[in-house]
C-alpha cells in the first residue's frame, strides 16, 4: 500500500480491494453523489465498487509521472484506526486536459470533523511540490458544503462554466501563495467558522 502524503490526523493513501465496504459508504450515498462531477449514480453495491477501485487502481499516477496530466485516486484514511473516511481526487479536465482539478468526497457519517479540509490541503501541497501551478475545484451550484470547504483552503472564486463535464459549475482556484494555514480542529490557528447544515 502506497502511503501519498500524510498530516496530522490523516493519511492518503493508495485504493486496496478490501476497502470497496468503505469506498461505498462514500460513493454509495446519494449524499455524496448527487454532487459529482462529471454527474454519476450512487454505486450500487460492494460487488460494483471492488471493480471500480480496481479500475482506479490502473489509472493510478506513479512517481516519476507527470504531475499536470494524470488521474489520480486516493483514499483518505485516519491514522490513529485506519478507517477510510473518504476519497481525494486529482486530475486533468475536460475538454482540454489542461485545468488540474482537485475533488474531495467524504462519507457523511465523518462529515464535519475538517477532514476534507486537511486531507485535500496536503494533496494541493503536494502536487506543487512536483511542479502544479494552480489546481481547480468545481462545484455543482447547491452544493454549500463543497463551496464552503475551497474557501476554506484558500481558494479563490473564478467564475460560472459549462466547459467542464456537461454540467454548469462553480469554478474555484488555487495556487501555492493561497494555501490557507492548517484547520483549526488540529492547531488552533484559524477561527472555527460553522460548517454549512447536512
Amino acid at each position: 500500500m502506497t502511503h501519498l502524503v500524510t498530516t496530522e490526523r490523516l493519511v492518503v493513501r493508495d485504493w486496496e480491494r478490501s476497502d470497496a465496504a468503505a469506498a461505498l459508504a462514500v460513493f454509495g450515498d446519494e449524499r455524496v453523489s448527487r454532487w459529482l462531477a462529471p454527474a454519476a449514480e450512487a454505486v450500487p453495491d460492494e460487488q460494483a465498487m471492488a471493480e471500480r477501485l480496481e479500475q482506479w487502481r490502473a489509472e493510478q499516477v506513479r512517481e516519476g509521472d507527470d504531475v499536470e496530466q494524470f488521474v489520480g485516486r486516493w483514499a483518505l484514511a485516519r491514522k490513529e484506526d485506519g478507517a477510510v473516511v473518504g476519497a481525494l481526487v486529482l486530475r486533468t479536465m475536460p475538454p482540454h486536459g489542461e485545468d488540474l482539478e482537485i475533488a474531495w468526497q467524504l462519507a457523511p457519517e465523518h462529515w464535519g470533523h475538517s477532514y476534507a479540509s486537511e486531507g485535500a490541503r496536503a494533496l494541493a501541497a503536494w502536487a506543487f511540490d512536483r511542479g502544479a501551478s494552480e489546481v481547480f475545484a468545481v462545484v455543482r451550484p447547491g452544493n454549500d458544503r463543497g463551496e464552503w470547504i475551497a474557501r476554506r483552503l484558500g481558494m479563490e472564486w473564478v467564475g460560472e462554466t459549462d466547459k467542464y463535464y456537461d454540467l454548469h459549475l462553480r469554478v474555484y482556484r488555487l495556487r501555492p501563495s493561497d494555501i490557507a494555514p492548517p484547520d483549526p480542529v488540529t492547531t488552533g490557528s484559524l477561527p472555527v467558522i460553522a460548517p454549512p447544515p447536512a
